[in-house]
């Protein structure tokens, strides 16, 4: 019996593009090869590549349980269902009864090593590696182990826990293999990777895939803009490299999500090179500071602050004697230019400013009541801060579903934000408006319509001018932040 015509034609073409994609031989418009095989940059890339291995110390009280889980980075924690993995590691990387010594006196505590493993790669002839700083941060001894099987000694050159990043200097008294750091920014959605490393300890494991996306925020730290990857990734892959098929490193894999197959994140090159420059001279990582609470532009928000479009960074407040603070920033400004370069939202800014040197210039345009107005900034160095906690207090109902209370000066106090005045939320009616906002228990209402609140009464007068649909722009304190909140009307 003979195919329909169709058919005759479709089958040889189909076939044809099978060899074409079999022998790497390349596709028209541009695009790249498909290789027939990663054997080569695998044999090119791997000696590069090295197994970190770290000793630390556990004081364990009496009666304790030993846990002989490896250390892991985000999102890498067991789930419910998973292979029980504690009897492999005890089996293969030691235990209580190995160096934990289990004979100690019977209510004394015991202390014992426990070993956890990582990858990295090497960068510098001399000894540099790029690995993750969970992997490093809490050893007492560190190991590498290169692919030829020998082993030396590495120290901690700098760690930067913001980034999840640290170097390692391995002691060698000969050059070493390394790999070239590409660009990231040039890698492309769909580009080719591959992700060398040592999962669940098994040593030089090659796994091929695509990036999936770029940008990705996670939520591990204030700087996520994660490559995502399909290419396997697993715990012990941590610290390894993402090459790309010149056999360039553009990420450093970091983290993986569990719960999703084909879902691992590796921080992109460019944002390694500077972070491991730094350790490299001065061990730590010095960032640019503003000095302003930010937070993302909603539709709704936009609309309030006289923007075209949702786009830029929030100004929720300014840290008095900051930078910003100097340079006149004022809150419900809206910052859409950076040194230059346009904000699209609040996300990139806080990377562009820690980016920029310390006692740098930078012009900053923001949009101010619906008026784009130029500022320029002396940047300040970042410094760490604790964050005050904040409870909340008893009900008064309004018909936007809230329930208030005035702002006494010593509830102030006690919420830890002491000369603040304002209404505290201490209820939400669910399906109310104010749910609908993503109001929260809590929460203390700082202004509305841009004027300040001291009474319950002020708020029930602004939300009584309110016509079906419109929306009232409050200033929320939430914990030790601020930020702005619309709360629509219910339509009738």
């Amino acid at each position: 019996m003979s195919l329909p015509r169709h058919l005759d034609l479709r089958i040889p073409l189909l076939a044809v593009l099978a060899c074409l994609l079999v022998l790497g031989v390349a596709l028209p418009a541009g695009a790249k090869y498909v290789p027939a095989s990663f054997a080569d940059l695998a044999s090119k890339v791997s000696p590069a590549v090295v197994n970190i291995r770290i000793v630390k110390t556990i004081k364990q009280a009496p009666g304790g349980m030993y846990n002989f889980d490896q250390q892991q980075g985000p999102g890498q924690q067991e789930q419910p269902g998973a292979p029980d993995l504690h009897e492999f590691f005890r089996r293969f990387f030691g235990g209580p009864g190995g160096q934990g010594g289990p004979n100690m006196p019977p209510g004394h505590p015991r202390q014992f090593k426990q070993r956890a493993l990582g990858s990295g790669v090497i960068v510098d002839p001399t000894g540099y590696a790029i690995t993750n700083n969970h992997v490093v941060a809490e050893a007492d001894e560190i190991l590498v182990r290169t692919k030829d099987e020998k082993e030396y000694p590495a120290s901690i050159v700098g760690r930067d826990p913001k980034t999840d990043l640290a170097l390692i200097k391995i002691k060698a008294d000969h050059e070493l293999p390394f790999l070239p750091l590409g660009d990231s920014d040039k890698v492309r959605v769909g580009d080719w990777v591959l992700a060398v490393g040592n999962p669940f300890g098994l040593e030089h494991t090659v796994t091929a895939g695509i990036i999936s996306a770029k940008g990705r925020i996670i939520g591990a730290g204030p700087y996520d803009n994660f490559l995502q990857t399909d290419a396997s990734i697993n715990p012990g892959n941590s610290g390894g490299p993402l090459i790309n098929l010149q056999g360039e490193v553009v990420g450093i894999n970091t983290a993986i999500v569990p719960q999703g197959q084909g879902l691992g994140f590796a921080i992109p090159v460019n944002t390694t090179k500077q972070i491991i420059a730094q350790l490299k001279t001065t061990g730590r990582v010095i960032r640019g500071w503003l000095g302003v609470t930010i937070q993302p532009v909603t539709k709704e928000l936009a609309e309030k602050f006289g923007l075209d479009e949702a786009m830029g960074a929030l100004v929720a407040d300014v840290v008095p004697d900051s930078p910003a603070a100097k340079a006149g920033l004022m809150r419900g400004d809206v910052i859409v230019r950076y040194d230059g370069k346009k904000v699209k939202d609040m996300q990139a800014l806080p990377r562009l400013v820690a980016e920029t040197p310390v006692g740098s210039e930078v012009a900053v345009e923001v949009v101010r009541a619906g008026k784009k107005r130029p500022l320029q900034v002396t940047i300040g160095e970042l410094k760490s801060d604790a964050a005050p906690k904040a409870k909340a207090s008893k009900p008064e109902q309004t018909k936007l579903g809230l329930s208030l209370q005035e702002l006494t000066p010593d509830l102030a106090k006690q919420l830890g934000i002491p000369g603040k005045k304002g209404l505290v939320i201490t209820g939400i009616q669910g399906g109310s408006p104010g749910a609908e906002a993503g109001l929260m228990r809590g929460d203390v209402i700082l202004e509305a319509a841009q004027k300040p609140l001291t009474s319950v009464a002020q708020f029930q007068e602004a939300a009584g001018k309110l016509k079906p649909g419109d929306g009232l722009l409050l200033l929320i304190q939430r914990r030790d932040s601020t930020l702005f909140v619309v709360i629509k009307a219910p339509k009738e």
